[in-house]
């Protein structure tokens, strides 16, 4: 279809990969930061041991209630010694726990306004609590959107990688197979990879060989112990890795280049993705704005096909 000038119109998806364009928001110093990244902010600073790691991720999960725990409730809570605590918190930078509790409280207290604890007392049942925990997650990610630029970057890069592997593992190839559906529209070469094993070793050894510099990850929970052989496996063949996750310290995410941390709801049975479903979309966003002509053009004439043929219904 035309307009009375003969120039196509756009399909609406066009239009949005047009209109819709990142920018560059404010500074990350400006930004309000949601907890988990200021806590990784705060811990990714030293190579951290098995057993420090243990108590960073332990205060990530927990922030709310762990900032006010004593040192000897905390040790207990992560089982480790209570001398394990107090080196934890020189090696993030603190004179000694006190110091650090007080850092945590700050943080804490700036989550626990309006949060799904806030909700329960209002009298919201199991189902509203699941909603208001994947809003919350919803309202971190926002926070670390003020400043997009890691998200620009690694856009750009996926853009250009050719071929692009993308990588989901279990209960995490859902939103690998939905990022990789919707990067073909735009990307020449995406490889999708949903089984591990050396299935997965040949994919992304090919890739390389191929001449593909990078690899979208994604590892939601339970995290499956091949998703970190093939992320080792890719970062081996000289592949760079972008993690999507919600962990934001671990094993997994210690061996990708790049980790985009993003909160699940898990106050149901099974766990729901509203916080990696955005995530993955925003990078998605950040390929099309890579290489704007490549994808008028790859949309141009996916639209044209797709109306040979009657992919869609007319709605």
């Amino acid at each position: 279809m035309g307009d009375k000038g003969g120039a196509p119109v756009p399909s609406p998806q066009q239009a949005r990969a047009q209109a819709s364009a990142i920018t560059s928001g404010k500074p990350a110093s400006e930004a309000e930061a949601s907890p988990t990244s200021q806590l990784r902010t705060l811990f990714d600073q030293p190579r951290l041991s098995p057993g420090q790691r243990r108590i960073a991720q332990y205060l990530i999960e927990h922030i709310t209630e762990a900032a006010f725990l004593s040192i000897t409730d905390l040790a207990d809570r992560v089982g480790v010694s209570q001398p394990s605590v107090t080196r934890f918190a020189a090696a993030v930078g603190f004179s000694g726990y006190p110091a650090l509790r007080e850092k945590l409280q700050s943080i804490a207290l700036g989550t626990l306004a309006g949060g799904p604890a806030a909700a329960e007392e209002n009298g919201a049942n199991e189902l509203q609590a699941a909603v208001d925990a994947e809003i919350e997650n919803l309202e971190n990610l926002r926070r670390d959107f003020a400043s997009p630029d890691q998200v620009i970057d690694i856009g750009r890069k996926l853009s250009q990688s050719t071929p692009l592997t993308i990588l989901g593992l279990r209960i995490s190839g859902s939103l690998a197979e939905y990022f990789a559906y919707a990067a073909r529209r735009i990307h020449p070469d995406v490889r999708l990879v949903t089984r591990g094993g050396s299935v997965a070793y040949d994919a992304l050894l090919q890739s390389r060989e191929a001449g593909g510099t990078w690899v979208l990850a994604f590892s939601m929970p339970r995290h499956a112990q091949e998703t970190l052989t093939a992320v080792r496996v890719a970062r081996s063949a000289g592949l760079k890795v972008a993690l999507v996750t919600d962990l934001a310290l671990g094993p997994v995410a210690d061996t990708a280049d790049v980790v985009f941390a993003t909160g699940t709801g898990s106050r149901l049975v099974f766990d729901s993705y509203a916080a990696p479903g955005v995530m993955a979309a925003a990078l998605l966003q950040a390929m099309t704005d890579a290489d704007p002509e490549r994808t008028q053009a790859r949309l141009e004439e996916y639209e044209h096909i797709s109306d040979e043929h009657q992919f869609f219904l007319r709605d």
